[in-house]
């Protein structure tokens, strides 16, 4: 049978989602535990692959196994296993022809970033942080042009293995509540770094050494060597994929509602 789980975890003492021969990966712990759990090896296909150090609130998964369990053992037994910053959410039997990437619709981030003139502490690993004061009105009107569907190339990693570069925004949201920003990307799909290079970009024009109409220019180069470094990948939520509503599967988790100044 085919199940999906909805996964989240801090991914700072991470490298990353993807499987690596040192183990040190969100998916090589979760595929540990369900194999413990099973007592049979147990491969997992997610949503979308996060980089190191960038967390998830409602990663999607699917397995195929050989087992019937009801979901809430699924939950309790495949946790029982893993490490406390990595847990299972939700769990659900879908159709043998589902696929946790292809069938998702778009996928949602938030990046949470902290402005002050002192450097994190308590939130560290969990937000970024900039010491300039922001323009949020500067930023916003910067944003506007990456909206729609484009040619995304002066934002993707070196490394990125997409097919094409070719991505659709359909919509980004900032926010300030105290001093924490929170940006807001729904999109299709992502590219490597895609919204860590948008941040680079982003935070250069609210500090003003950029005005908002360069965003413009950025895009329409098409060149990596016309955007700003990639930004720090501590305050990067991967939110989760979404699905047609008809396949019933859950879109929020508990850490919805941790998540600061929350409109997702």
């Amino acid at each position: 049978m085919r199940v999906a789980l909805g996964i989240a975890y801090r991914g700072t003492g991470y490298l990353g989602w993807q499987s690596q021969p040192n183990g040190r990966t969100i998916q090589d712990h979760l595929e540990r535990a369900l194999t413990a759990f099973v007592a049979a090896p147990v491969a997992t296909m997610c949503a979308g692959r996060t980089d190191t150090g960038v967390h998830a609130l409602n990663q999607v998964v699917h397995i195929d196994v050989g087992v019937e369990r009801e979901p809430f053992s699924w939950v309790r037994g495949t946790n029982r296993y893993l490490p406390p910053d990595i847990a299972v959410q939700w769990a659900m039997p879908v159709a043998d022809d589902f696929h946790a990437r292809n069938h998702a619709r778009g996928r949602r981030y938030s990046y949470v970033l902290r402005e002050s003139p002192e450097r994190t502490s308590i939130d560290a690993g969990l937000v970024g942080w900039v010491f300039r004061p922001l323009d949020g009105d500067a930023m916003r009107a910067a944003a506007t042009v990456l909206i729609g569907t484009h040619d995304f190339s002066s934002f993707r990693s070196s490394e990125c293995q997409a097919a094409s570069p070719v991505k659709e925004l359909r919509a980004i949201g900032i926010a300030r509540h105290g001093a924490y920003w929170r940006f807001d990307f729904d999109g299709s799909a992502f590219l490597h770094h895609m919204i860590r290079n948008l941040m680079g970009c982003l935070v250069a024009v609210g500090q003003g050494s950029r005005p908002p109409s360069w965003m413009a220019e950025v895009l329409a180069a098409r060149s990596r060597d016309a955007a700003a470094p990639t930004f720090a990948p501590d305050g990067l939520y991967f939110l989760g994929p979404y699905y047609d509503a008809a396949l019933g599967l859950p879109q929020r988790t508990a850490a919805f509602d941790w998540l600061p100044f929350t409109g997702a």
